[in-house]
């Protein structure tokens, strides 16, 4: 995802184009990671100096739910990044210093006899989590 094609669906889907919005689009092209709506807060502080706290979480709630970001959790606080850009199902490791992000092929579901279980998957998410090697230094 980018930031040109994120406004493209805000727009699809009826959401307002504003430059705010834009601006929190632009924090998440400019990280490699994954970081908490604190982080687009200090990050945008300068230009918008009274932008709330919930301004911001509901806008990236509403990013999350139109497929724009991916969450996590860590560390107890919620935390995004732009969805990836492949369309081939994948996850991810996760750097709990840095929130840097790696994309590892395969799914650790093929292994789970969940089918023979009567139960319906419609869904999943696994990370792994670690120290990349900046940070395990």
């Amino acid at each position: 995802m980018d930031v040109t094609k994120a406004i493209h669906l805000l727009k699809e889907k009826g959401f307002k184009y504003t430059d705010k919005r834009k601006d929190m689009l632009q924090v998440f092209a400019n990280e490699l990671r994954y970081i908490s709506a604190k982080d687009v807060q200090e990050t945008l502080k300068p230009h918008y100096p009274g932008l709330s706290f919930d301004t911001i979480y509901r806008n990236l709630s509403t990013f999350s739910e139109l497929g724009i970001l991916e969450e996590t959790e860590l560390d107890g606080e919620k935390k995004f990044r732009f969805k990836c850009p492949t369309s081939e199902h994948h996850h991810h490791l996760i750097c709990l210093t840095c929130g840097k992000t790696k994309e590892v092929a395969g799914c650790p579901m093929e292994q789970l006899p969940v089918n023979d279980s009567g139960f319906t998957v419609t869904g999943h998410k696994f990370e792994i989590y670690g120290y990349c090697q900046a940070c395990s230094l």
